[in-house]
């Protein structure tokens, strides 16, 4: 009776670190995926020649079977011919925190 009940006790715990594991492994997933958008988008608006970037510039992407949606906030810097482009990726649009974000700085294209 013993031994059932160590077992028990073992296997309800070995179970609750697997439901962890796997959580946390999810969790991995998903940010990884969102870096990839987010660097993807970060690309695609620095090879944009358009000067200066669009703020505010959102969209929707999917990738690995998601539907990602991403923000571009530019910010002005102390040079006038530098902003700073900051790119955040969500799972949900409404959601207040993102998911994953980057920051890159774009230069002006003088003649």
């Amino acid at each position: 009776m013993l031994a059932m009940a160590i077992f028990a006790i073992a296997g309800t715990a070995i179970l609750g670190t697997a439901d962890a594991n796997l959580r946390g492994l999810s969790k991995l997933e998903q940010t990884t995926i969102a870096n990839w958008v987010v660097s993807n988008q970060l690309v695609e608006a620095s090879l944009d020649t358009k000067w200066p970037p669009r703020n505010n510039k959102q969209g929707q992407v999917e990738l690995a079977g998601i539907e990602w949606f991403w923000k571009q906030k530019v910010i002005k810097t102390t040079d006038k011919n530098m902003r700073a482009l900051v790119m955040e990726v969500r799972l949900n649009e409404k959601d207040e925190t993102p998911v994953a974000f980057m920051m890159t700085y774009v230069v002006k294209n003088t003649p």
